[in-house]
């Protein structure tokens, strides 16, 4: 009896060391799982921590596309002035920023007159003058103006001072003032604002430049700069000089500013491609402006005879 009550002691033992040696083994498993977590979300919260010491987790900046955007064109209101002309607009994306674009103005008063259009502080003048000029914008129209300030006006195909295309753009490159002098002319030693040979544009309101632009055949000075600077006249200076000799009389509004026989016509204005500036780095190829032969000369105009 007593060996049969032994025997069952003995089983419920090694029942009992086998749970214990189950739980034991169970909380040892555990334990080590607990010991490989913590050893691994160690390793990831240092490697974390170096990868953002090294900026990994910076946020990737958004694509700015209003950097890229060389520039802005305000659309105006043509049912407000039948004067303006809807050609489209010039790219805002993807212009030349660096160097130079040649532009050749054929007249009826002589030779070409050639001009070097200033990419790096008037891209925006450039690109819509190019643009422009690919769709025979200026072709057959007037210089309608010339000025007291010793200025041909161009650009304008209803003559008027009013005309242009569908849209507008700020000033760029205004020259800073002459210093006020004591007497009526400006110090010897001090330059002209708008040195003989100078492209500039000419808005009306100021500010909201379109197609028109000026071209000065004798040096300007003066104290309240309005027209931005986009280039300078590189061949052709003595027409331009010829123009503004021509007589002029009364432009209907009590200036006497008109060509007298009202006969200084753009026969074709074209752009060519853009020639980079050596020290600048390459350009993006411009968009929405007309093309031509790599050699950077000037376009054929659609017009042109």
């Amino acid at each position: 009896m007593a060996s049969s009550r032994d025997r069952q002691r003995k089983l419920a033992r090694a029942k009992l060391d086998r749970q214990l040696a189950r739980r034991a083994s169970a909380a040892k498993r555990r334990r080590q799982i607990r010991a490989g977590v913590g050893t691994a979300l160690i390793l990831v919260l240092v490697i974390a921590g170096s990868a953002w010491a090294l900026g990994a987790f910076d946020r990737e900046p958004d694509e700015n596309t209003a950097a890229d955007e060389v520039c802005l064109w305000t659309p105006q209101n043509t049912a407000g002035n039948s004067n303006l002309k809807d050609v489209g607009e010039p790219a805002t994306t993807g212009l030349p920023i660096t160097g130079t674009r040649p532009m050749s103005i054929v007249t009826n008063q002589g030779a070409p007159i050639s001009v070097e259009l200033n990419l790096a502080s008037a891209p925006c003048a450039a690109a819509s003058i190019a643009h422009l000029a690919s769709q025979s914008f200026y072709d057959n129209t007037k210089c309608h103006e010339i000025m007291a300030e010793g200025a041909v006006r161009c650009g304008d195909p209803s003559g008027t001072g009013l005309g242009g295309p569908a849209y507008s753009f700020y000033d760029e490159n205004m020259p800073n003032g002459a210093e006020p002098s004591p007497s009526a002319s400006p110090a010897p030693d001090e330059p002209p604002t708008y040195p003989k040979g100078t492209v500039a544009m000419i808005a009306n309101p100021p500010g909201a430049n379109g197609s028109q632009f000026v071209i000065f055949f004798k040096d300007h000075t003066t104290a309240e700069p309005k027209f931005p600077i986009i280039g300078r006249v590189t061949e052709g200076l003595d027409v331009v000089e010829k123009i503004g000799a021509l007589p002029t009389v009364d432009n209907g509004s009590g200036e006497k500013v008109k060509p007298k026989d009202d006969d200084v016509v753009i026969q074709s204005l074209t752009v060519g491609e853009p020639v980079l500036d050596p020290a600048s780095p390459a350009d993006p190829n411009p968009t929405g402006t007309p093309s031509s032969a790599a050699s950077g000369a000037p376009e054929a105009s659609a017009n042109a005879s």
